[in-house]
């Protein structure tokens, strides 16, 4: 075998080995997009991982939800939900977290107003650490849960993940923390209960 076949035959291994790579990496993002994650962060059973929400009339509506009363929802009818590690202070869901549970951004420079029942003096937005800002009630950043499919649906109610509890929060801008049952009423909190 000459060098020029050595040297042609090395890079082809090359090559290989680099789309062999390439193709393992691809794999593995679609995966994590599909709902693909560890036991630390359980994939979502429906909805998108990573779709955004940004508003730009009013930022917060209410809708009511079986079980759980009347709810923040976003424009778009899907159930809004608060991260208990925030503690009504920042958003602390970002990176892997966000793709689960993407934060209602704000992109105006105008204060968010609310629709439905909800109290536009409890809206406010807080920085982002991964840019922007998020709405907030009741200085509660708030977040969609990929696992939502659709309006009405709260599939991320009490669900303990990314490191902490999600509950809905009310117009009156307390936590939702548990269903009714049958013909029962639903147990709220104030803004700064733990669950």
């Amino acid at each position: 075998m000459n060098v020029r076949n050595l040297k042609r035959s090395m890079s082809n291994r090359y090559h290989l080995r680099l789309l062999a790579v390439a193709s393992v990496a691809v794999l593995g993002l679609v995966a994590a997009g599909c709902g693909g994650g560890s036991s630390a962060s359980p994939a979502p059973t429906g909805g998108v991982a990573g779709e955004q929400h940004t508003a730009s009339t009013a930022a917060v509506m209410t809708r009511k939800v079986s079980g759980l009363g009347v709810v923040l929802v976003n424009p778009k009818g899907r159930t809004l939900y608060v991260f208990m590690k925030d503690a009504r202070r920042r958003v602390t869901c970002t990176g892997q977290c966000a793709s689960f549970w993407p934060p209602l951004k704000w992109k105006s420079a105008s204060k968010p107003k609310a629709g439905g029942t909800a109290k536009t003096a409890l809206l406010g937005t807080d920085k982002n650490p991964s840019g922007g800002r998020v709405v907030t009630y009741n200085k509660w950043p708030l977040y969609t849960y990929s696992g939502d499919s659709g309006a009405g649906q709260a599939n991320g109610e009490n669900q303990n993940l990314n490191g902490g509890k999600w509950y809905v929060i009310s117009p009156k801008g307390v936590l939702i923390k548990h269903k009714s049952s049958g013909g029962g009423s639903t147990t709220t909190t104030g803004g700064g209960g733990w669950g």
